[in-house]
């Protein structure tokens, strides 16, 4: 009898297991992680690139004739040249020819010696001074002084004054938005809008023509050319020549010997100084909500019970594992000294037995045992292994019983 092979009995496979995950992050996962990161530095970025692009046209100084800011001085000038005047504009005074013009210098400290008498040798018809110091004063104007050098007041706020003067531009414009520097007229001169012994504006007359001192030069911004009389008085001072010319002032010179130092607040931009009381408001807000009042404290219940056993065991592991048998040791003879006190009518001092006391009360207890060896074993020195942590756990149990049962 032929008998068929039986086929081998097919062997059955473990289930495959899990595959193994890593645990290091993917870049996705940093990416995800860092998208609102790098969504604030996008849009941080993109607001500094619009306040860059949005901030180059204001890049001029105050009165400046190009500005269309408020502190700018362009609408002075396209009134004037509505009205037929010749404007120029100059970065080197000393080069501009005299005759039938009127010379603006926004800034005569910072030119040089060589400059100042190149300017007074021009014979301009109207030399327009704003803000200048004594060293533009004597080679530009003599005779008129900076107030301070006579006892006076040196500067005034810029307000809104009458011209209470004879001079035509003045007394036709009426009241105007004056201050800055003061001057006195001399002999020679008339000063207008006055402020104590001093005056923003004087006039004071040349061979060849007239010298205006302003002490500022505020009324002539596009801001402020609306208010009062600026307007008239701005439009009088620059446009009684058929040509103006104007000067860029380098503010990168050195001012003149002689002039008056710029203090650390006239370096300082108008925004920063609001940006820094706004600051400031911020932070004083900021700390009166982090110093609210929480109000009393609420006690609550624990949600679990736990052994005081439990909380030794657990807290002694947690000694071992850190192999801190110096705490350990502090922990057995701090608590062995507060067992030790009441039974020996030693009180406590700030939570703690006074060491010479409580030493003293056990060897008067325990004569057997010198007050050394008592302070050894209460105050020592930690012990250096287990062995001798177990030494001195046994040896505090022993002395406990020893004063309790002498």
């Amino acid at each position: 009898m032929t008998g068929t092979t039986p086929a081998p009995a097919a062997v059955e496979r473990p289930p495959a297991g899990p595959a193994p995950t890593s645990l290091a992050p993917s870049g996705r996962g940093l990416l995800r992680r860092a998208r609102w990161y790098l969504a604030f530095l996008a849009a941080l970025l993109i607001g500094a690139v619009c306040i860059a692009a949005l901030g180059r046209d204001h890049q001029y100084p105050p009165a400046d004739p190009r500005s269309y800011d408020s502190d700018g001085a362009h609408a002075v000038v396209a009134l004037l040249e509505q009205q037929g005047l010749r404007t120029d504009l100059t970065t080197d005074p000393a080069a501009t020819p005299g005759g039938a013009d009127t010379l603006v210098l926004p800034e005569p400290d910072l030119l040089d010696p060589g400059q100042l008498r190149a300017v007074a040798a021009a014979h301009h018809r109207r030399l327009v001074l704003i803000a200048p110091g004594p060293a533009a004063l004597t080679a530009l104007a003599p005779g008129i002084r900076t107030s301070d050098e006579d006892g006076g007041v040196p500067y005034a706020p810029v307000r809104s004054t009458p011209a209470a003067c004879s001079l035509a531009e003045a007394s036709r414009a009426g009241s105007a938005t004056t201050g800055g520097m003061l001057y006195t007229s001399g002999s020679r001169g008339e000063g207008c809008y006055p402020h104590g012994h001093g005056y923003p504006l004087v006039s004071t007359p040349t061979a060849h023509g007239d010298v205006i001192v302003l002490g500022s030069g505020s009324f002539l911004h596009n801001g402020e050319l609306a208010k009062d009389g600026n307007a008239s008085l701005a439009l009088g001072l620059l446009g009684s020549q058929p040509r103006l010319t104007w000067h860029l002032p380098d503010y990168s010179a050195q001012p003149a010997e002689g002039t008056r130092t710029k203090s650390f607040d006239d370096y300082i931009p108008k925004g920063w100084r609001w940006a820094f009381y706004q600051l400031a408001i911020a932070a004083v807000l900021a700390a009166l909500w982090r110093a609210r009042r929480l109000g009393p404290v609420v006690s609550e219940n624990l949600p679990v019970v736990v052994r005081a056993a439990e909380t030794t065991e657990g807290r002694a592991r947690l000694y071992r594992r850190a192999k801190a048998r110096g705490r350990a040791a502090e922990a057995l003879r701090r608590a062995a000294a507060h067992r030790l006190s009441p039974a020996l009518g030693v009180p406590l001092r700030a939570g703690a037995p006074d060491p010479e006391a409580l030493c003293a009360a056990v060897a008067d207890r325990l004569p057997a045992r010198p007050a050394g060896d008592v302070r050894a074993l209460l105050y020592g020195p930690p012990p250096t292994d287990d062995a001798a942590l177990l030494r001195l756990a046994d040896d505090l149990d022993a002395l406990e019983r020893q004063v309790r049962n002498p």
